[in-house]
């Protein structure tokens, strides 16, 4: 099975007993960023990503490097042990964070044009019409503001994170 696949099953599994809305995701080579919105008065980012380890991890070939340290604790070397979590204050702050997610691939050279990386939440968008097909190009060297409004995006609600 595909490894991105086994990615979106263990997400669908923790989404079940920990609901939270994906605004925007993107998984690179190394990491992966995501923008979620949790319930009202939930702001458990790491048990959530606690859980999605745990249910993807046992589905990977071993063989990954590891320090010794973890190795003793039955770790795996296929995550980090930490991530940073925000909690997104403002509309401005909502669109930087999503629209940070999407650009990645483009910023880190794995493609021209965000529409070209297969792993991203921006097809959706894209689909949804609310994105062109020409978003965030590398040749245009910009990120187009205001897809956050466009999608009905507002930071009203208190509980967006971006992890």
């Amino acid at each position: 099975m595909d490894p991105i696949d086994d990615l979106r099953r263990a997400v669908r599994v923790v989404k079940q007993r920990h609901p939270f809305d994906i605004v925007a995701w993107v998984i690179l080579p190394d990491y992966e960023h995501v923008v979620w919105t949790l319930p009202t008065n939930d702001g458990d980012c790491a048990t959530r990503w606690i859980l999605i380890k745990a249910a993807f991890s046992p589905g990977m070939p071993k063989g990954e490097r590891i320090r010794n340290a973890r190795r003793r604790n039955g770790g795996r070397g296929i995550w980090q042990r930490r991530f940073r979590e925000h909690l997104v204050i403002d509309d401005d702050d909502l669109r930087r964070h999503v629209d940070q997610v999407h650009i990645n691939p483009v910023m880190h050279g794995y493609i021209a044009h965000a529409a070209d990386w297969p792993y991203s939440s921006i097809h959706r968008d894209m689909r949804l019409g609310v994105v062109p097909k020409d978003w965030a190009a590398a040749s245009e060297g910009d990120v187009r503001a205001g897809r956050a409004e466009a999608i009905g995006l507002r930071c009203a609600h208190p509980n967006l994170w971006a992890c």
